[in-house]
């Protein structure tokens, strides 16, 4: 497949409607849970209070929340002024939840030490997919291939390594929440101006922020429910 550019279409959505002077009201102001669930979680592992956490993955699950708090500010930036080059402070972040996510998945399941490892070059490569798509766009050809590779490949590595390797944690069904929470996001925003509509108050964008942050919400869940498997 060729590159992929980001389409301009893109940064229009249903609700536009500002609230207290704020442009786009609705799609700023529901990032809000986005941050307060980071700060969650940091707060949660600086304090001792995630049992369900694995020792060797401490930074992981530590980049996972602060990816999920920045998301929350990187967001809103983004949806006050709509366009290419705010977005680029949208999908940083996003990078660095979803690398960190993945490696816990792996951590937790394939061995600690494994998930550990793939930390920083997951990073990295996240960081990366979103750094050439804005140079690429800035060169007049953009290209989101790698940032598609980037998001949705691990996604969908993720319920096969779920449903073939054990937990050294219980209850993995925190993460199957985290997905079906993903998924429903994706089908909010694609249906982001029909939703609008046919309720006549909240869009469909707004709607996937609020799906999303209970997708990282779980994750919350997870770290501060679970017990080591004996």
């Amino acid at each position: 497949m060729g590159p992929i550019a980001q389409s301009v279409a893109y940064h229009h959505f249903a609700d536009r409607r500002p609230f207290l002077g704020m442009p786009n009201g609705w799609d700023v102001l529901s990032n809000l849970p986005f941050l307060l669930v980071g700060l969650l979680g940091l707060f949660s592992l600086c304090r001792g209070r995630a049992p369900g956490c694995l020792s060797a993955l401490r930074p992981a699950y530590i980049c996972f929340f602060a990816g999920t708090a920045l998301v929350g500010l990187g967001s809103a930036y983004y949806h006050l002024a709509p366009t290419n080059e705010t977005l680029v402070w949208d999908r940083l972040p996003m990078t660095v939840a979803f690398m960190a996510f993945f490696s816990i998945v792996v951590g937790e399941h394939l061995g600690a030490n494994k998930g550990a490892r793939l930390l920083v070059p997951l990073l990295i490569v996240g960081g990366l997919s979103v750094v050439y798509w804005a140079l690429t766009e800035r060169a007049g050809h953009g290209d989101l291939r790698p940032y598609i590779f980037v998001q949705f490949v691990p996604l969908l590595l993720v319920p096969v390594i779920l449903l073939l390797f054990p937990s050294a944690l219980s209850g993995s069904g925190y993460f199957w929440g985290v997905l079906a929470a993903y998924g429903v996001a994706k089908a909010l925003e694609h249906w982001d101006v029909p939703i609008f509509h046919a309720l006549g108050g909240l869009s469909g964008h707004t709607l996937k922020h609020l799906a999303a942050a209970l997708g990282t919400f779980f994750v919350w869940l997870a770290v501060t429910r679970r017990r080591p498997v004996a």
